[in-house]
């Protein structure tokens, strides 16, 4: 596979699950104690999951496997936005904060869509 970014680290998606990771962990850093080993925890591995599939499907030798991680990623941000929904449900996080995190989530979601369709679209021009 043939990748016009050196690195996982040069992708946008990636500096922007970055992002929503340490917000994630910043906010959940307040939740009360008795979650700490359900929602807290829960939302932390969800968040830590997208840019982590980012990474090791960029790493990976060939597009299809790419687009697959790239499909799990997306599936670990719908995941933490169901969590981010209960959590705020509950009042452990802001308005503010949940609008803020959800907005990220959105462009996530956008930017690993987009990248899923790109590296589609370049394996069927291979194809045909």
């Amino acid at each position: 596979m043939e990748n016009a970014v050196k690195s996982f680290k040069d992708l946008l998606a990636w500096q922007k699950a970055m992002e929503l990771t340490n917000a994630v962990y910043d906010i959940t850093d307040k939740y009360p104690g008795k979650e700490v080993y359900t929602i807290t925890s829960q939302m932390r591995r969800s968040a830590i999951s997208v840019p982590s599939n980012i990474a090791e499907g960029q790493q990976r030798q060939h597009s299809k496997e790419f687009v697959q991680f790239l499909n799990i990623a997306r599936g670990s941000l719908a995941e933490l936005e169901t969590q981010m929904l209960i959590a705020y449900g509950r009042k452990y996080h802001s308005d503010t904060e949940h609008t803020s995190c959800d907005q990220l989530m959105t462009e996530i979601g956008r930017m690993l869509n987009g990248l899923i369709r790109s590296i589609s679209n370049k394996q069927n021009a291979t194809i045909n």
